[in-house]
C-alpha cells in the first residue's frame, strides 16, 4: 500500500457498471469516477461498495425494453493528498521513456477536451430512463431527443 496521510479524508473511486437492455446483444459499461468521504482506506472501500451496490437498478427505456444496471466492483481507489479546493491534485498517471511527439499526442486542443466537445449520441444500446425521458418533454419540452 502506498502512503496515506493520517489526515487524509477524501478518496476516488472507480465503479464499474454493466448495462444490459432487453433484446440487445450489446453491453454497455460504465466506470463512474466517484468522491468518497472516509477515514480510512478501508472505510473507503466500504463506502465505495456500498455506493456501487446502491446504483443497482431496472427501468423500461423508451421504447419499453427492460433496462438492468448492475455493480461490477471497483477497478481503483485512489486517496486524494491534498485538500479539496482550487489546484488540489486529485490523481496523476505516469508514461516513461515516451519523445516530445508522443507528449503533444496526449494534449487536445481545447475544442477536443471533454467539456467542449459536441455531444456525442451513443450508438450502443438505449438505456434511457422512458421516465426520466418523458419528465424532460413535460418540463422542458424539445430539450432532450428520444
Amino acid at each position: 500500500m502506498g502512503y496515506i496521510s493520517p489526515d487524509a479524508k477524501w478518496y476516488l473511486a472507480d465503479i464499474v457498471q454493466r448495462i444490459e437492455v432487453e433484446g440487445d446483444p450489446r453491453l454497455v459499461v460504465h466506470t463512474n469516477v466517484v468522491l468518497i468521504r472516509a477515514d480510512s482506506p478501508d472505510e473507503a472501500y466500504t463506502k465505495a461498495t456500498e455506493i456501487g451496490a446502491a446504483s443497482e437498478i431496472s427501468y423500461g427505456n423508451p421504447d419499453g425494453k427492460r433496462v438492468d444496471i448492475m455493480y461490477c466492483g471497483l477497478s481503483d481507489l485512489n486517496v486524494i493528498h491534498d485538500e479539496l479546493e482550487h489546484g488540489a491534485e486529485l490523481t496523476y498517471t505516469e508514461k516513461i521513456g515516451i519523445d516530445d511527439a508522443a507528449i503533444r499526442r496526449l494534449i487536445p486542443s481545447k475544442e477536443e477536451l471533454g467539456i467542449f466537445a459536441p455531444r456525442r449520441t451513443s450508438t450502443g444500446p438505449d438505456y434511457k430512463s422512458r421516465d426520466v425521458v418523458d419528465q424532460m418533454h413535460r418540463e422542458l419540452p424539445g430539450t432532450l431527443e428520444t
